[in-house]
């Protein structure tokens, strides 16, 4: 079974910063894009953020020009950079494929801004 482990969450004051990491298997990591997505409580999982192969990002408006995504092809890892953290960003984190077909969810790692 695939499995995607996130990591890198916790509390953090509105107005900082956290970066997320999330550890793909090789052959899913080397063959697609991949995306951070977010579910807060009550709503659905929503995509903040992808990567292409090649590195080309695209974000959720409710991030852009805090969040950053990147991705190490050597280490099979993607990355999230958080800054400007807000109450309204406060949810659990899950990597995946940018798109469906989605391999089995990780555990996801849980982000709370709160002062």
């Amino acid at each position: 079974q695939v499995q995607l482990v996130e990591s890198g969450g916790g509390l953090v004051q509105p107005g900082g910063s956290l970066r997320l990491s999330c550890a793909a298997p090789r052959r899913i990591f080397s063959l697609y894009a991949m995306g951070w997505y977010r579910q807060a409580p009550g709503k659905q999982r929503e995509l903040v953020a992808d990567i292409s192969l090649v590195g080309n990002t695209n974000y959720a408006d409710s991030v852009k020009g805090r969040f950053t995504i990147s991705r190490d092809n050597a280490q099979n890892t993607v990355y999230l950079q958080m800054n400007s953290l807000k109450p309204e960003d406060t949810a659990v984190y899950y990597c995946n494929r940018q798109r469906p077909p989605y391999v089995s969810w990780g555990q996801g790692t849980q982000v709370t801004v709160s002062s």
